[in-house]
């Protein structure tokens, strides 16, 4: 009797015990320390860990940055992080469960700060923020996160989430009351600017463009305000810098569309992530970038690997908005696919225009397939990303055909309107994303099979992928991570 009691007692400690210990490591993690490397870095750069940071992400590039303020006031660069996730398409968040990233500025206070989060450790961006409400979005929980995973997110590893959230956590203790997130959908190029300048989005991209070009000019915060539907920003001393600089942007994005550079739109199967992530996932597979979570976040796994390996759709626009030619590139940036969709686009066009000045009197010619075959597609170079290596392999970029001449009963649309059934989501972000069922594309595909290919992730139970959803400590926890 006397040995039961005595093991009874002594489960119920060990019980005690581990309880203790998850509690402790649990809240620790608000405590994570600046990597001693970042520290070095800061030193370098005239930095301190007291003084205010600043966050900017760009979905495209899939790359998180950190601007620090310098003794001189001014903001420089302290690191750029490679981004390991995120969901959804370019554009801004629309509403709940759509999957999208936000897209605006947002302001990151301490009451926003969690260390218990399941995903390691998060922040919570701000959305919506006065700007959302003010055009009815809806959506709440949206968050800076661990664990390589994203319902709406930007997910990091959790190494790098861990060093961001100290960086801010040291910053906000040394008095600054928020810290701006400027999230973006690419970098305000000129550049990315004429190739998306017909997407349906440009006029909000824009808007946000006049607060990122305050920032690069000043560098300084931009104090950031909501009317008339629209984000204003203070103008200040630097009003006329940012003016030119402004007028200096349009003017080489004038001479990019003159020198020929198409209108395109960026169609995801489901965000993306960072090349050097992608080209790990595509050689060892979504356990590879789950050992780079912590025991905190292990189980929740790498969300869609299947969404990521292809890379996504570039359709090619014409000068009302509507896909003349598509094909799927390993990037966003493949300036090789780019300029094969564009080249087989406007080869199309000529014969379109002919088409109709055929003479009445000429004999019948034979029917037209619906389609031009495969091996008559031009012939452009896929390049795989990662490490810097290159891994050509033949693709197939297909335009879309002009209209062939009724005959009978057959359905005479556009070929593009037929094949292409993703077209009627050009219009908007707040329309679902389309599937490979669904919309049916040319895509960039090798001559030869290949053995590597980025499997599935492993098989969890419904109840682990619906309860691991990121909560804040306090504010948050007795309700669901809405996205």
């Amino acid at each position: 009797m006397a040995i039961r009691h005595f093991a009874l007692v002594a489960l119920v400690a060990l019980t005690l015990g581990a309880c203790e210990e998850e509690r402790y490591r649990s809240s620790a993690r608000h405590y994570i320390p600046i990597p001693s490397a970042t520290y070095t870095l800061m030193a370098e750069k005239g930095m301190s860990k007291d003084q205010p940071i600043l966050i900017r992400s760009y979905k495209k590039e899939s790359e998180l940055e950190v601007w620090k303020k310098r003794g001189d006031g001014k903001y420089a660069l302290l690191k750029t992080f490679p981004m390991c996730r995120w969901s959804g398409q370019l554009g801004p968040k629309v509403r709940e469960g759509d999957r999208m990233a936000p897209e605006g500025f947002y302001a990151i206070t301490p009451g926003q700060m969690n260390p218990n989060s399941s995903y390691y450790v998060s922040f919570n961006m701000g959305y919506p923020n006065a700007y959302d409400r003010s055009h009815g979005r809806t959506g709440a929980h949206l968050m800076v996160h661990g664990a390589c995973s994203s319902a709406g997110c930007y997910s990091m590893t959790d190494d790098q989430i861990g060093e961001i959230y100290a960086l801010v956590r040291e910053a906000q203790s040394a008095g600054q009351k928020a810290v701006q997130m400027q999230a973006l959908p690419f970098r305000m190029t000129p550049e990315n600017l004429a190739k998306h300048r017909l997407d349906p989005n440009i006029a909000f991209w824009k808007n946000l463009k006049e607060g990122t070009d305050y920032f690069e000019v000043a560098k300084d915060e931009p104090a950031v305000g909501v009317s008339g539907g629209r984000y204003v920003f203070n103008g200040g001393s630097t009003a006329a810098q940012v003016a030119e600089k402004r007028r200096s942007d349009e003017v080489q994005v004038a001479a990019l569309v003159a020198k020929g550079t198409p209108a395109i739109k960026l169609i995801y199967d489901d965000g993306d992530q960072h090349s050097s992530f992608k080209s790990t996932l595509i050689a060892s597979g979504s356990d590879s970038l789950n050992r780079s979570v912590s025991w905190a976040s292990r189980d929740v796994g790498v969300s869609r690997p299947d969404a990521l390996s292809g890379g996504p759709r570039v359709v090619v626009l014409d000068d009302k908005g509507k896909a003349k030619a598509t094909a799927r590139a390993a990037s966003a940036d493949d300036d090789a696919v780019l300029a094969a969709v564009a080249s087989a686009a406007a080869e199309s066009a000529p014969a379109a225009k002919a088409e109709p000045a055929k003479p009445a009197a000429a004999e019948p010619a034979a029917p037209k397939p619906a389609a031009a075959p495969a091996s008559a597609a031009t012939q452009v170079a896929k390049v795989l990303p990662g490490a810097g290596q290159q891994a050509p392999v033949a693709a197939s970029v297909a335009a879309a055909p002009a209209p062939a001449a009724p005959q009978g009963g057959e359905d005479n649309r556009p070929f593009y309107q037929r094949a292409l059934s993703f077209v009627p989501l050009i219009g908007g972000s707040s329309q679902p994303a389309p599937t490979a069922e669904s919309a049916p594309v040319a895509s960039v595909i090798p001559d030869a099979p290949t053995s590597v290919r980025a499997p599935l992730p492993p098989r969890r139970a419904d109840s682990l992928r619906t309860s691991r959803l990121d909560q804040p400590a306090a504010a948050y926890s007795s309700q669901s991570a809405l996205r």
